[in-house]
């Protein structure tokens, strides 16, 4: 009795199902979101209807609209009638320019100090790993709260404060993967041929450890957003009259029953934005990691 042949070719998969594959609906989702909240931050002068620190106390605590209140506050008000909705597109603007800046400064001076260790080795790497260990052990928060406490509160000092955080990650992943590099052969071939060492780390070894550097950015990116915003609510951030998600977050615990609209809105912003930039993370490690593949 003869039986059927069965068919070993591999199924050919759709241009539909080899886009989503490749760029799945969550992705989208969380690249779509990052993208508003850039564009809000940029455009924000034009977007917000109302100056971020104007008054109107006869508005005071106006509720937002899905809670019964008009289209002139959208958002609500707050405990001075300010527009809640001016000073969320605002606060997007000032958190994502500190984390940016800060995660910049952090990739950069954690990139720096791993091609030092990784050139001179020896006692230099010694005492950076010494340095990097000392940084992980200890609680950042604690180290932000006693510096601001002591030394005042600016927008450059926090900003720079910002920075040093989470360099220790860059200093390490550089390191390593210089090391690696050195003992290949391209680096090799290209020190022979009397590159300086600045040339070979600037021009050959970091576009080939950039990819690991900027999945390392994109998950340290919304820990610097999460931190600006606990500095912030705590009242040791973003001083006024200036604005900032923890900021709002900080002014709007004190009316969370009464006036809960001040506190959700730049709540659900950071919830939001800090799980898109992670998806994103996720997805730019899986792309650009060959043993992930």
């Amino acid at each position: 009795m003869a039986t059927a042949a069965v068919s070993l070719a591999p199924v050919q998969k759709t241009a539909h199902a080899r886009f989503f594959e490749a760029w799945p609906p969550l992705t989208i989702a969380a690249l779509a979101w990052i993208a508003g909240m850039v564009a809000t931050a940029l455009a924000a002068d034009v977007l917000a209807p109302y100056p971020f620190t104007a008054l109107d106390l006869k508005a005071r605590l106006a509720p937002a609209v899905l809670l019964g209140g008009s289209w002139a506050h959208p958002f609500g008000t707050d405990e001075l009638g300010r527009d809640v909705l001016s000073r969320l597109i605002m606060s997007i603007r000032m958190s994502l320019l500190i984390a940016f800046f800060g995660t910049m400064i952090a990739a950069v001076l954690g990139t720096t100090i791993g091609f030092v260790a990784a050139h001179f080795r020896r006692v230099v790497e010694a005492v950076v790993l010494m340095l990097i260990d000392f940084q992980a052990s200890m609680p950042f928060l604690i180290i932000a709260l006693s510096v601001l406490a002591f030394m005042g509160n600016s927008l450059s000092l926090f900003v720079v404060l910002m920075g040093f955080h989470s360099w220790e990650r860059y200093a390490r992943i550089t390191r390593g993967l210089t090391i690696s590099a050195n003992e290949q052969g391209y680096a090799s071939a290209v020190r022979q041929l009397g590159a300086s060492s600045l040339r070979i780390y600037g021009l050959h070894v970091l576009p080939n450890i950039a990819s690991t550097l900027i999945v390392s950015m994109t998950l340290t990116f919304p820990e610097t957003i999460l931190l600006e915003s606990g500095l912030s609510f705590l009242g040791l951030g973003v001083q006024p009259p200036l604005t900032s998600l923890g900021n709002m977050v900080g002014y709007g615990r004190e009316y969370l029953t009464r006036a809960p609209w001040i506190m959700l809105a730049p709540s659900a912003v950071i919830v939001l934005t800090t799980l898109s930039i992670s998806i994103v993370g996720d997805w730019l490690r899986d792309r650009l990691d060959p043993t992930l593949r």
